[in-house]
């Protein structure tokens, strides 16, 4: 396990670091000339507010493989008359799924009316900011200043956007030879959000909705990121400076692509939608929180991973893996939590999966860790270590 973390999962520092500093310094030119654009249209339109927030896996340490996708919240401003009240979807979406109601703080007046028509949707007899228009209007928006972006690049890279409908556009960026030493091809997705005040967000969740419903259209997910990464820097702070907690999380990372090698289809799809970094990440936390931090030194590789494989096949077996934010009550008081965040409806996160399957990837699970040497040497050739694609 040790040899296929070093010379399969673990990311170079060095590498990393100069991605991420490249990645930074191109969506900062990209955020301030749409931000800039943005300043001409009034005070009636989306605009963005200027700043973008780091997450995912290549800021918190356990990126595994290459440093050659990011993802990048740009947070977006409301006229400043309208605030967001998000509420829960109720029945109308997946579990954990929000809608986003606007309240405009001297009633809604004929003025509003524009910023309604073109980013609002009318759902059970209340208009609600709709995520396809947002992403669409943020889209076009981010093509429209690109050029300019370009011509300000042109001497340390090449940059394109690309977008699939119902997904955030993605930053395509190929540095020139003569400016970085790691001459890596990356991609960022750019991610809207709508503030909520105290590090939260709102971002789009993707369409699964029935064709002709406009539920889709208004459907929000909710981002925690800041949080999470609160929670892993008290938990760096508490745990053994040579704590495993990261490498088992990066090991069962890389144990679940390797493994979908052998599988087929439909399964193959299933076993990632289960088995998400995110819902890896969740049953990380919340075994990390269940014993003794001092148990996760990194002489006790194995065994914690053990643990982790150990929990992950009985929270498929019951079908119950709760979001560990939302809800949660049992939180460390030293990881400041939101109000909104402690109130809200607790998620299952395996709720959108039937039993069945969930048993098979119960089975499919054990049974990978048990042959974990097999595998690691069976699809460790160059032709199964090509990069796997990100949902």
């Amino acid at each position: 396990l040790e040899r296929f973390h070093a010379r399969q999962l673990r990311v170079s520092p060095h590498v990393l670091g100069h991605s991420k500093a490249h990645v930074g310094r191109v969506v900062a030119e990209l955020v301030r000339a749409a931000k800039a654009q943005g300043l001409q249209p009034g005070p009636l339109a989306l605009s963005l507010r200027g700043d973008f927030v780091r997450i995912g896996s290549a800021y918190e340490q356990h990126k595994v493989r290459s440093p050659d996708c990011f993802d990048i919240l740009v947070p977006l401003r409301l006229p400043p008359h309208l605030e967001p009240q998000p509420r829960c979807a109720d029945g109308l979406g997946p579990c954990g799924a929000f809608v986003c109601g606007l309240r405009a703080r001297d009633g809604w007046t004929r003025r509003c009316r524009p910023f309604a028509e073109g980013f609002c949707v009318e759902l059970q007899g209340r208009s609600h900011l709709s995520s396809g228009l947002v992403l669409r209007w943020f889209q076009g928006h981010l093509q429209r200043c690109l050029g300019a972006v370009r011509y300000r690049l042109q001497e340390r890279c090449r940059v394109s956007l690309s977008a699939c409908p119902g997904q955030p556009p993605t930053l395509h960026i190929l540095p020139c030879s003569d400016y970085v030493c790691c001459h890596i091809s990356m991609a960022v997705r750019l991610i809207p959000a709508i503030p909520l005040g105290d590090a939260l967000y709102l971002t789009a969740l993707p369409p699964e909705g029935p064709h002709g419903s406009l539920a889709p259209e208004a459907l929000w997910g909710l981002n925690a990121s800041r949080q999470e990464q609160r929670l892993l820097g008290w938990l760096k702070e508490q745990a053994p400076a040579s704590s495993c907690h990261l490498k088992c999380l990066q090991i069962l990372k890389g144990l679940r692509d390797l493994r979908r090698h052998g599988l087929e289809e439909p399964f193959c799809s299933q076993w990632g939608r289960v088995l998400s970094s995110y819902v890896l990440k969740t049953a990380l936390f919340s075994l990390l929180l269940q014993g003794p931090l001092e148990a996760w030194d990194e002489r006790f590789l194995v065994e914690r991973l053990e643990d982790l494989v150990l929990y992950l096949r009985d929270c498929l077996r019951k079908q119950v893996l709760m979001d560990f934010f939302l809800g949660n009550t049992s939180i460390p008081e030293a990881v400041a939590l939101p109000r909104f965040l402690k109130e809200a409806a607790p998620v299952n996160l395996l709720s959108a999966f039937d039993g069945p399957t969930l048993d098979l990837v119960a089975f499919q699970l054990i049974s990978t860790w048990i042959q974990a040497p097999h595998i690691i040497r069976m699809y460790s050739s160059p032709r199964y270590l090509r990069p796997v694609a990100t949902p």
